[in-house]
C-alpha cells in the first residue's frame, strides 16, 4: 500500500475525527464500511482519513470505496488510481439518477430528490458488497449549512445527525467528519495532492446549500469564531448536545 499516511495529523484534525467516532460509536471491530466517493475533496479526504484510522485505532475494520455514476460522464480514473494507492478497489455503480432528476422529473429544485435517490442507491450498493455501514464526507460546515437551510425554508431548528441506523435496510450511516471544518479538509486535499474530479451536475453553482454557505460567510465577517460556536452548540459537552438529541429521532425503519 502506498504510504501517504506517515505524518502526524493528530493535532490538526485526527483527534476530532476520533472524538466524533467515539461520541457516536461509529466504528467497531469487524465493520465493513462503504465509503461514498463523489469525486470532491471532502470524500477524497474522508477515504484518506479512514485509511489513517485503520492504522491508528485498535479496531479491525475494512473499507470499500463506492462511486455512484449519476450519468454525467465524470472521469473517475484519478480516483481509481488513488484507491489503488491505498490498496483498495473503487466500485463504480451506474445509475439513472441524473436522468430521473433532470429529464423525467425536471425538478426545479433537484437537490432533495437527488440526495434521496443517491442515499438509497448507495445503501443498496453497500449491502450488495457485504457492508454494514456507509461513511459519507459531510463535515461541520455542511451541518451548519443544513441548520440554516432548515430554519430558512422549513422553519425548523434541525440538521443531520452524525449517525443513523436504518433498521429496515440493516445499514448504518456514519459521518466521521462532523467535527472538522471544510477549510481543514481543503488544506488536507492540497497538502496530500488528493484527487478531485470536477462536478458536472447541471445544478452545480446554484443551490440552496450554496446560499446558506454565503449567509454563514457574511456572518463570519463580524464573528470570526462562528464555526466554533456551531461546533459547541451542536456537540455540547462530551457529545451530549444537539446532535445526541437527533439520533433517536432520526432512526428509520
Amino acid at each position: 500500500m502506498h504510504q501517504r499516511v506517515s505524518k502526524n495529523y493528530s493535532k490538526w484534525f485526527l483527534s476530532k475525527v476520533i472524538r466524533a467516532c467515539k461520541d457516536f460509536q461509529m466504528i467497531a471491530n469487524g465493520d465493513r464500511i462503504a465509503v461514498g466517493l463523489s469525486g470532491g475533496k471532502d470524500s477524497s479526504s474522508l477515504l484518506f482519513i479512514l485509511s489513517l484510522l485503520r492504522q491508528r485505532l485498535p479496531v479491525d475494520f475494512s473499507l470499500v470505496p463506492i462511486f455512484l455514476d449519476l450519468g454525467y460522464g465524470m472521469d473517475m480514473s484519478p480516483m481509481e488510481s488513488y484507491c489503488r494507492e491505498l490498496g483498495l478497489k473503487l466500485h463504480i455503480e451506474k445509475t439513472l439518477i441524473g436522468k430521473i432528476v433532470f429529464e423525467v422529473r425536471q425538478e426545479t429544485n433537484p437537490c432533495s430528490l437527488c440526495a434521496n435517490l443517491r442515499r438509497g442507491a448507495l445503501n443498496q450498493s453497500a449491502k450488495d458488497l457485504g457492508c454494514n455501514k456507509v461513511a459519507v464526507g459531510h463535515h461541520l460546515d455542511d451541518a451548519a449549512q443544513t441548520l440554516i437551510m432548515n430554519f430558512l425554508y422549513n422553519g425548523r431548528l434541525a440538521t443531520f445527525p452524525p449517525r443513523i441506523d436504518y433498521q429496515r435496510a440493516q445499514i448504518t450511516l456514519i459521518r466521521p467528519l462532523v467535527y472538522v471544518e471544510g477549510k481543514v479538509l481543503a488544506a488536507l486535499a492540497r497538502k496530500e495532492n488528493l484527487p478531485v474530479v470536477p462536478n458536472l451536475c447541471p445544478a452545480q453553482g446554484n443551490t440552496k446549500r450554496q446560499e446558506a454557505a454565503q449567509i454563514i460567510s457574511m456572518l463570519e465577517a463580524n464573528h470570526p469564531y462562528l464555526h466554533h460556536r456551531f461546533y459547541t452548540a451542536l456537540r455540547g459537552t462530551s457529545g451530549e448536545g444537539f446532535w445526541k438529541d437527533l439520533i433517536a429521532k432520526y432512526q428509520q425503519g
